[in-house]
């Protein structure tokens, strides 16, 4: 039996999780999108504020050889770009630097 009142609050997809050690998690994003023909666009949406973004995407430009940019979403916040399917490998990367954890990682697309 539903209620009016039952959907008062939707649950908020981004919303953060709190770890043992009492830090804020959240969860990270990492879609593909697909743009002209076989043209791929991989997104990374999610990452800490306190990291530098910058520094980032220019270590994963240099190491899997792609184009990437960040770029400023109004609803997710900064998010990075990188040209191509780069998903498990970005995921790889932010993990094993300890960036994000493993079970707060999700890969969307395809």
């Amino acid at each position: 039996f539903m209620s009016i009142t039952n959907l008062n609050k939707p649950k908020d997809a981004f919303e953060q999780l709190e770890d043992e050690e009492g830090t804020k998690q959240g969860f990270c994003h990492i879609r593909i999108q697909q743009r002209t023909g076989r043209k791929t666009i991989t997104t990374v949406q999610g990452i800490a504020p306190e990291y530098d973004l910058k520094k980032i995407c220019r270590y994963l430009k240099k190491e899997y050889n792609c184009n990437g940019t960040i770029v400023e979403h109004p609803e997710y916040g900064e998010v990075l770009q990188l040209t191509g399917d780069q998903r498990q490998q970005v995921k790889d990367f932010l993990c094993k630097v300890g960036i994000v954890k493993e079970e707060n990682c999700k890969i969307h697309g395809f």
